[in-house]
């Protein structure tokens, strides 16, 4: 008989993260994203594909806006409420278990000031799984993103994503063609012997200059660079 460990919650200096029913356990991109996004004047923020419920938690701890995760899991979707209710600002985060087709055409929402996904985007695989669900695709494409947040976002508001470096043309070409424009990009590598990895990106309706920097991790392994130490000072116990 094989015994599964169960995964050991993920412990930030404010909250903690249980995700044991989640496909996808806390990882660098979502982390990264969550500490990275601007959140100080949102009043209201969506998560689209919300997971553990991290990212919410992340930009909860540094923010008054109310925010609303949405996610197509169910087991997820659970897991991330409760983690939300035992967090220091249940109060102002809300869980739903839902497409972000199903919100979309809901209509039973306003606009959102912010809105933040770590959205899936590996190729979509002929065998469906949750992980393989939450990875791929397959229930949400890049053009469907944009589809749902071009009708989403508020005015003024402003859209923040990660994504894989090597699909940066196409991201941004689907982007434009929604009238979203790159604001602030980050190029993300695990340290200076690695290639670009990831991707960082602000968009908004405006055009205005854009804001290019470079983030790199660690200077070896678990040694981490001060920038990423800057960057995770108020959530790591690590740092």
């Amino acid at each position: 008989m094989t015994c599964t460990l169960k995964p050991k919650p993920f412990h930030f200096k404010q909250f903690t993260i249980h995700h044991d029913r989640c496909a996808l356990k806390v990882g660098t991109d979502g982390v990264l994203l969550g500490a990275w996004t601007t959140c100080a004047n949102a009043n209201t923020i969506l998560d689209i594909g919300s997971g553990t419920g991290v990212i919410s938690l992340m930009l909860a701890q540094r923010s008054l806006a109310k925010i609303t995760a949405i996610e197509i899991d169910c087991d997820a979707a659970k897991q991330s409420a409760e983690n939300f209710i035992n967090s220091p600002w249940n109060k102002r985060l809300t869980a739903q278990h839902i497409s972000l087709q199903q919100f979309t055409e809901a209509k039973e929402w306003n606009t959102f000031d912010l809105i933040v996904s770590n959205p899936p985007f590996y190729s979509i695989q002929k065998e469906t799984t949750q992980r393989s669900t939450a990875r791929s695709e397959q229930e949400l494409s890049l053009t469907e993103l944009f589809t749902a947040t071009s009708k989403l976002l508020s005015k003024n508001g402003r859209f923040c994503l990660i994504y894989p470096w090597n699909r940066k043309d196409e991201l941004l070409k689907v982007a434009k063609t929604f009238h979203l424009l790159p604001s602030r990009i980050c190029t993300v590598k695990g340290n200076q012997n690695t290639e670009v990895k990831r991707l960082l990106v602000e968009f908004n309706c405006k055009k205005s200059t854009l804001e290019e920097t470079e983030l790199t991790i660690e200077m070896e392994r678990h040694l981490y660079t001060e920038e990423y130490q800057r960057l995770l000072k108020d959530y790591l116990t690590i740092f």
